[in-house]
């Protein structure tokens, strides 16, 4: 290309959507590169938490979704449910936040590209923020032999991010003894209207089963489990469940995600900034992503327009913080004995339970 963009956004789901619309919002260029064709899908949990809600809102961003009222823990005997403080929250498919997001960058003129991104080259070390009108500070070299140039990059490619290994940043995550404690996420959409306004979470013995309403007539099943986990035995395991879901109609085929740890030795270098889960990830436990990467790309925007991208990384510690607490304890007990007590504890403090609920929700 002729000429710099200020903002170059690797990455196009909904963190880097929404990356690029909060470039544009503080009147930055922004382009969007990804290889990916058409609507974007993912497996995940597809529940977005007040907090999401209400970043997507101030982004101008409205997808169409199913209310969902809270949060409900089962184990086949005990049950623990909070209600949300706020009723924002949604359950929303993959493919509607990525249509909205998509509609809304587009009429703010988000710049998009099709291609790979296979090498980084930065020209400045990135000790100045701000944008400056002079050519490119870092180029992203594609595939297909073309560089594009850009004052910043923004990597928000995901859990496999190539701009994380490419920027130096990627950290491999320490296994645990001889077993492999890696998670992994499956997840598939059934026809059958939704038959209550919470999300379950159903705590089978090795993995953790999600109910989302997505629609009027239709649920996403989210599996969350260690590697070589069966979306059908793990749905079998929960027998209410599987009774549910008997003889209904699949809206769409099994997706998979994982591995979900994903560990970095930082989320800058120089000119280069990881959003979203590209940044650090622990895991799906608590059902949040979306709502730290929307919190992300904007902390990130607001860095470097205040010409202070040093700060961003004490952002994010500060945006990520109660998740990776809280996350990582609850990981480490779901991997543990103690699993067993993880929905009965719950239940007999409801209090303690929805204040978790809450702090991840808003």
């Amino acid at each position: 290309m002729s000429r710099a963009v200020d903002v170059i956004v690797v990455g196009g789901g909904p963190i880097g959507l929404a990356a690029a619309i909060n470039a544009r919002m503080h009147d930055l260029t922004a382009l969007v590169i990804e290889p990916r064709a058409g609507t974007i899908d993912k497996a995940c949990g597809e529940g977005l938490m007040p907090g999401a809600v209400a970043e997507l809102a101030a982004l101008g961003v409205h997808p169409r979704g199913r209310r969902i009222a809270g949060i409900s823990y089962h184990d086949g005997t005990r049950t623990a449910e909070h209600r949300f403080a706020s009723d924002a929250a949604l359950g929303v498919r993959r493919t509607e936040l990525h249509r909205a997001l998509s509609e809304r960058g587009a009429a703010l003129g988000v710049e998009f590209e099709h291609g790979k991104v296979v090498a980084i080259e930065q020209h400045g070390d990135g000790s100045q923020g701000g944008v400056e009108a002079r050519s490119g500070a870092v180029s992203a070299h594609l595939a297909d032999g073309r560089t594009i140039e850009g004052q910043w990059m923004l990597g928000c490619d995901g859990l496999h991010s190539t701009v994380r290994e490419m920027a130096g940043l990627a950290a491999r995550p320490r296994r645990v003894g001889r077993r492999d404690s890696r998670r992994f996420g499956i997840r598939q959409h059934f026809e059958v209207e939704p038959w209550t306004d919470l999300v379950e979470v159903h705590w089978a013995a090795n993995a953790e089963v999600y109910v989302t309403p997505v629609g009027d007539t239709e649920v996403g099943i989210a599996v969350l489990g260690p590697r070589g986990t069966s979306f059908e035995q793990a749905i079998a395991s929960v027998p209410a469940l599987a009774e549910r879901l008997r003889d209904l109609s699949p809206t769409s085929s099994v997706q998979g995600a994982g591995p979900l740890l994903q560990k970095t030795t930082g989320q800058r270098s120089g000119r280069v900034l990881l959003v979203g889960d590209a940044a650090g990830y622990v895991d799906a436990i608590t059902g949040e992503g979306i709502r730290l990467g929307l919190a992300e790309a904007s902390a990130a925007i607001e860095c470097i327009v205040a010409g202070e991208p040093e700060r961003y990384e004490r952002e994010w510690r500060g945006i990520t913080r109660d998740f990776r607490m809280l996350t990582t304890g609850l990981v480490a007990a779901a991997n543990s004995p103690l699993r067993r007590a993880i929905v009965p504890f719950a239940a007999r403090l409801p209090g303690v339970y929805g204040s978790v609920v809450e702090s991840l929700a808003r």
